[in-house]
């Protein structure tokens, strides 16, 4: 029979109790406690007695504080950051060992923190108790001392708080107890104690300092530094990273763990916004904070698809919001769900009651945060929601999300570990590398508390342990303690650029190796890292070999592959020629060829932002122009008709017009903020009823039609038509079929004339213009839709209509400048059909909206370089760019 004698073993920090227990459990040391020095004042206090955790003490702070008078301090109160400073300064004042009602009478401001100290005792669950409490407890049971806790050692300690000292001295009448020091500095307040001290030398590891361009330098080398250990044959828990505030690098240990496929513990936690559960309650935090948008509930229906309201909806619900639409205000959300019919929903049910319920809850905002994280929010993602909630008032519950930390699932004693040098000092390892010993950093400054200044309470007594002579012991303690190597790391500048200082404690530890930011590692730490290190291995890869040629081809004048050239009659090529082309299309086939394929072969298009802008851009200005003319033309044809409107009536029917269009526009668009909206909408009443009162040129008894389609474009609403929408119409000798819409064509009442027109809400150019060097192809294409559709009898003008001035340019001869754009459409027919998808002047312009997949600054570098060529290669297509 095996007798288990009960001990008990002190340590400090998780990472030491769990090293600590599997040592023991290997070693087959039965009966033997291994907990911190709380622990064991609890375990002797018995009962139900507890510590008081940091969760429940901001809960009960969070509940506590609306409701106690606080002094001076009552203006603040309700501030983020106020739970989180209180929690700090009761940490401090209960580990000092200061009780605060005892010293309440000193100072207001030690009153009303003593006040928010026993309201927070009495909203605690019961068995919480202070330090000062448990110590009191559990010296009334030091007889028990022996049974319960047995013979103590106390390792891996450099220091206790005060709090904590006096039972100590007591426990030592009672039952043995045991500091060991190892090679650590023993506190001083120990001599006097009848408390053995065990001292061993200090180890002697090789120590080398190093100097790295930037944090982010830094962890790759320590990566780098991690990967040489484990193929030397290194185990994973003889390896340690630290610093001491490792919140700085913990973003680039993250992302580089993932690449290098190291099982890297991160000791103090990760931050939960990088979990899956973690952004969903993110989401949720944004839409609450900073109120409801398309883009926001987007983000948390991809997150949150198999819980709340989004459970219920059908698969591909998101297509039922418009792309473009903000939804940033209850009206908009209001309209786009009174529009809805149960044929918009993917499975043909009506869910906009469901979606509404969910719209509304969310529109609430902070007030009713807890509500609403129940109602979107489970598991996991609902416990990080309701942590952050006692963590820090509603209103910043964002910010709060950013600070909480949860544990990565990774065991700490079979991996690498990256920790707190505070952890590293209770629990050593073989190899060490420590980062960021930078001046300012480690070690870190001291600052005072931040309800109790030091004119109240002195610094040195409110915390008698300050953090900078923590990370000055701690770093004497890990270089005592590490027996294999230890390296210093630092960074030479910030992220910012600025230059980065010494930090003292490097100082008689040697010269410091200058590592380059584009030296050759031995150790490559990932696949992308050996790749990148090594051009050798990196120019035989396929993608590399192909990413070389573009950037070679693209420094030469000839045109090349990758700059458009392709093999003749390619049969996507073909296929999108034989589409029925638009006026826009067909001018991109003869100034952007390259851009024409992108966009019709590729189906590329240029990322659509919903966030609101603070100005309508031209095209949007345009698009709004349009609508408003095409709803006041429709609206004035109903009743007695254009031609014998005057301007009162014609300004009505454009404020009608305006007024529903900006409620159609809100819903599905981006708006500018409600003062430059405003303006944006009288500018285009102005323009809208310019354009419908110029009249230099009426028709008898005209009929007025807006946003005409023809070739096949689908009605944009329900008005009359002068013909077939779906007849065909084809330009002569050129293969193409065009289709679109026009927007105004009148019709005299004998139908022998006809007037087309095309609204430029710009500025108008200088002079007459003909085709504008291919920029200009409506009027003309227009004009032979019209006549086309109506019969050659019908004699056709058509005119770009500016209203900004208002000035009408008249198209001279539309039918000899249609026989010069059916050369120039042929030869780009035949030129693309060849393979020759080129850049133009077009290409990489203020107005090219694929410019991102072209080099950077393509406009002043690279289109330049490539445009002689192109244009002797494109032969009779380039001479339309000369064209007025």
């Amino acid at each position: 029979m095996t007798i288990a004698y009960r001990s008990t073993l002190v340590v400090h920090g998780r990472l030491a109790m769990r090293e600590g227990r599997l040592a023991a459990g290997r070693d087959g040391r039965h009966g033997l406690q291994i907990m911190s020095f709380e622990q064991a004042a609890v375990r002797l206090a018995g009962g139900f007695v507890r510590p008081i955790d940091d969760e429940s003490l901001r809960a009960a702070i969070q509940a506590a504080l609306p409701l106690t008078p606080m002094a001076e301090l009552e203006s603040i109160k309700a501030l983020p950051g106020m739970i989180d400073a209180a929690a700090d300064t009761l940490h401090k004042a209960w580990r000092a060992g200061i009780d605060l009602a005892a010293r309440a009478a000193d100072h207001p401001r030690l009153g009303a923190i003593a006040r928010l100290e026993a309201a927070v005792l009495d909203h605690l669950p019961a068995g919480m108790m202070r330090p000062l409490d448990i110590v009191a407890a559990a010296t009334t049971r030091l007889a028990h001392a022996p049974a319960v806790l047995g013979p103590m050692e106390i390792t891996g300690l450099t220091e206790l708080s005060p709090c904590w000292r006096p039972l100590l001295q007591a426990l030592t009448a009672h039952i043995p107890v045991q500091w060991t020091a190892g090679p650590r500095n023993a506190p001083a307040w120990l001599e006097g104690m009848d408390v053995a001290v065990s001292r061993a030398s200090a180890q002697t590891p090789e120590v080398s300092a190093m100097s790295a361009a930037t944090a982010y330098h830094e962890a790759i080398e320590a990566m780098r530094w991690v990967r040489s250990l484990l193929a030397a044959g290194v185990s994973p828990s003889q390896i340690a990273l630290a610093t001491a505030s490792p919140a700085d690098y913990d973003d680039h240990f993250l992302a580089l763990r993932a690449d290098a496929n190291i099982d890297l513990h991160f000791v103090h936690g990760v931050r939960t916004v990088a979990t899956r559960e973690g952004q969903a309650a993110a989401a949720l935090a944004d839409i609450v904070v900073r109120g409801l948008s398309q883009s926001r509930l987007r983000r948390l229906a991809t997150l949150c698809r198999d819980s709340g309201p989004f459970e219920t909806l059908p698969e591909g619900w998101l297509r039922v919001l418009p792309t473009d639409a903000p939804l940033s205000t209850s009206s908009a959300w209001n309209r786009l769900l009174a529009r809805l019919t149960p044929k918009d929903w993917p499975d043909g049910a009506d869910h906009a009651p469901a979606l509404r319920a969910g719209v509304e809850l969310l529109a609430q905002g902070p007030v009713a945060a807890a509500k609403i994280g129940d109602a979107f929010l489970k598991g996991r993602a609902l416990a990080i929601w309701r942590k952050a909630l006692l963590a820090g008032p509603a209103a910043s519950i964002d910010a709060t999300l950013e600070t909480l930390k949860q544990d990565d699932g990774l065991e700490a004693c079979v991996c690498v570990a990256w920790m707190p040098a505070s952890a590293l000092a209770a629990s050593p390892r073989r190899f060490v590398r420590l980062l960021g010993l930078n001046s300012s950093r480690w070690p870190r400054g001291i600052a005072e508390d931040r309800l109790i200044p030091d004119h109240i309470i002195p610094t040195p007594v409110l915390d008698p342990l300050p953090v900078n002579l923590a990370d000055r012991r701690d770093f004497e303690t890990i270089l005592a303690t590490t027996a294999g190597a230890v390296v210093l790391s630092r960074a030479r500048r910030d992220a910012d650029g600025r230059l980065l200082g010494r930090s003292p404690l490097l100082a008689g530890h040697g010269d410091e190796t200058y590592l380059r930011r584009n030296a050759t590692p031995a150790h490559a730490f990932s696949e992308t890292d050996r790749l990148m290190a090594r051009p050798q291995d990196f120019a035989v890869d396929p993608q590399a070999i192909g990413a070389q040629g573009c950037w070679r081809d693209w420094r030469q004048t000839e045109i090349t592959s990758h700059d458009g050239l392709m093999r003749a009659d390619h049969p996507l090529v073909l296929a999108i020629l034989d589409r029925t082309q638009s006026a826009s299309s067909l001018r991109r086939l003869l100034r952007n060829p390259l851009s024409f394929v992108w966009i019709y072969a590729f189906g590329w298009r240029e990322p659509q932002s919903s966030a609101e802008p603070l100005v309508l851009d031209a095209l949007g200005i345009g698009d709004l122009v349009h609508m408003v003319l095409d709803s006041a033309l429709r609206d004035l044809e109903t009743g007695g008709g254009l031609a014998s409107a005057d301007m009162e009536t014609i300004e009505t029917a454009v404020a009608r017009a305006a007024h529903a269009v900006a409620a159609d526009w809100e819903s599905e668009r981006p708006v500018p903020p409600s003062v430059i909206w405003g303006r944006t909408l009288d500018d285009a009443r102005l323009m809208a009823g310019r354009a419908l009162a110029y009249g230099d040129e009426v028709l008898p008894g005209a009929r007025a039609f807006g946003e005409v389609p023809f070739g096949g474009s689908q009605p944009k609403s329900d008005a009359a038509t002068p013909w077939d929408t779906n007849a065909p119409v084809t330009i002569p000798d050129t293969g193409f079929n065009i289709a679109g819409y026009i927007d105004r064509l009148d019709i005299s009442g004998d139908g022998k004339r006809a007037l087309v027109r095309d609204y430029k809400t710009g500025r108008p150019p200088r002079g007459d213009i003909r085709l504008n060097g291919g920029r200009e192809l409506q009027r003309c294409l227009y004009a032979f839709a019209v006549k086309a559709l109506l019969g050659d009898d019908v004699a056709i003008s058509a005119s770009l209509l500016y209203p900004r001035e208002p000035v009408d340019l008249q198209l001279d001869d539309p039918e000899a400048v249609l026989t010069e754009i059916t050369g120039y459409l042929r030869a780009a027919r035949t030129s693309l059909a060849g393979g020759a998808a080129l850049p133009g002047p077009d290409t990489g312009g203020d107005y090219d909206d694929l410019a991102f997949a072209l080099p950077a600054n393509a406009g002043a570098t690279y289109c330049k370089r490539k445009l002689p060529a192109a244009t002797e290669r494109l032969g009779e297509v380039a001479r339309i760019w000369e064209v007025e």
